[in-house]
């Protein structure tokens, strides 16, 4: 059982209104937090605007030697993080491990990028200097989900560390502990007020980001990043946003069914489908589309997940399969919460969806394939643009030219052709329409943390 506390000013303080943390695998207790008051997110902003100022002007390499220290730290507690995570929020050890290793390494590679990153000069008058110079944009409000909470986390806080900016961060209340184990891993390493961490859900949410903050970047829901835009317009901050999508994966005519269905696996059901970029949508060729489905169903029967976050979570994807079946889709697997303690949910083969079909139509994010036959190509790429997301896509074709029409044509941050998932370390894009705005990976999102500052020298009339 873990007992989360709220760290603000470099103060771990206990906080009330305290809330429980089911372990999704049995339904045990495993956490209890508090849920910060608005007083406590105004005196986490006013510690965190105190003490930017000195962590800005602190040496580049300096920041950098914390941030990899702290790395450092996370690395060597990652058995006990991997634990937290899946007591919280039900990923396997095994694979918790792996994203928290991929948090190490975001970490370590700001710590590298960050001394490198520098202004450029203007060419303009001779007898005068021109400089355009980043500067930290100030104190930023770091709201991270549970579905990957380490390496997320990992991402938004040490970029905005790296840069001189102060944090406050709030994790998730779905997996809180995780977050406040990150945080008393990483806090001794940087000054009291940089890094300050509150628990709470939605309503701490809120008032953080209507805070006097100058960024607030989210990953979640597009409902809430919605809503944290409009608070941004208000006040005055910028929003970086990664939220929702309902990605969608395209068969081709001319690809190994088996295969794709491997594809097609892997993308609908790895962290019980728990994935921002999870395919959500399967358009296959009717050329393959049989043999295609009954891989698939092979597929959903081998493959090991484990449960959902909660059971909330559970009865809103059950919902889903059910609004589907209602409207004439053909359950070929799963589709049935098992009886018994747990959140679990098994993996779900739907066919004979339509587009109207809320599967179809908004983010399931649960272990469910919905699978549209399709008589072209153009028709799959027509049919995976109907959405109000924009986040990622996939396509599985033999053909260098649909290959490529469909890069152009899917408007999407993230097209991936013949893998559903991979890319090279570093890689960022801008999320599409309800999937957000900014990059929120790679060292792109350095230049998001930061504001340019245009510097006009001259001397004064006789010299200086």
């Amino acid at each position: 059982m873990h007992t989360v506390e709220h760290l603000i000013a470099g103060a771990w303080t206990a906080g009330s209104d305290r809330s429980m943390v089911i372990d999704p695998h049995d339904g045990t207790p495993v956490t209890t937090a508090p849920a910060a008051t608005p007083h406590e997110v105004a005196a986490a902003v006013a510690a965190a605007r105190a003490a930017q100022p000195d962590w800005a002007a602190t040496a580049p390499d300096a920041r950098a030697d914390a941030l990899r220290a702290a790395a450092g730290a996370v690395e060597d507690a990652c058995g006990l993080l991997a634990r937290t995570m899946s007591a919280e929020m039900g990923k396997p050890e095994a694979e918790a491990a792996a994203s928290i290793a991929a948090g190490v390494g975001t970490l370590r590679q700001y710590a590298e990028l960050g001394p490198l990153r520098g202004g450029r000069t203007l060419g303009g008058d001779p007898g005068a200097l021109d400089l355009m110079v980043p500067e930290p944009r100030g104190v930023v409000a770091a709201i991270t989900p549970w579905n990957d909470p380490v390496a997320v986390s990992c991402g938004l806080l040490g970029a905005a560390l790296i840069t001189g900016n102060a944090v406050v961060y709030k994790p998730s209340e779905r997996a809180p502990a995780t977050g406040w184990l990150l945080t008393k891993l990483l806090a001794p390493h940087l000054p009291p007020g940089v890094l300050s961490m509150l628990a709470g859900a939605a309503p701490t949410g809120a008032a953080l980001a209507e805070s006097a903050v100058d960024v607030v970047a989210h990953v979640g829901s597009t409902a809430a990043g919605r809503w944290i835009a409009a608070a941004a317009a208000r006040t005055g901050a910028k929003a970086l946003l990664e939220n929702g999508g309902s990605d969608p994966l395209i068969v081709d005519a001319d690809v190994d069914p088996a295969w794709a269905a491997g594809q097609a696996a892997l993308g609908a059901f790895a962290n019980a489908g728990q994935i921002c970029v999870a395919v959500e949508r399967i358009y296959v060729h009717a050329a393959v589309a049989e043999d295609f489905l009954l891989a698939l169903v092979k597929e959903a029967a081998a493959f090991e997940i484990g449960p959902l976050v909660d059971l909330r979570h559970r009865a809103a994807v059950h919902g889903q399969v059910v609004d589907a079946l209602d409207r004439g889709a053909k359950l070929l697997a799963g589709g049935v919460a098992p009886d018994g303690p747990g959140a679990w949910y098994p993996p779900t083969v739907l066919a004979d969806c339509t587009d109207e079909m809320r599967v179809m139509e908004t983010e399931t994010f649960g272990p469910v394939a919905p699978v549209v036959t399709v008589g072209s190509f153009d028709e799959a790429l027509r049919r995976a643009a109907r959405t109000p997301y924009g986040l990622a896509a996939t396509v599985l074709t033999g053909s260098m030219s649909n290959a490529h029409w469909a890069s152009q044509q899917l408007e999407a941050g993230t097209v991936k052709i013949n893998a559903v998932f991979g890319g090279a370390p570093g890689g960022a894009a801008h999320p599409r329409r309800g999937s957000g705005q900014g990059f929120g990976y790679g060292p792109e999102l350095l230049d998001e943390m930061t504001a340019t500052k245009v510097v006009h020298l001259e001397a004064p009339p006789g010299g200086w």
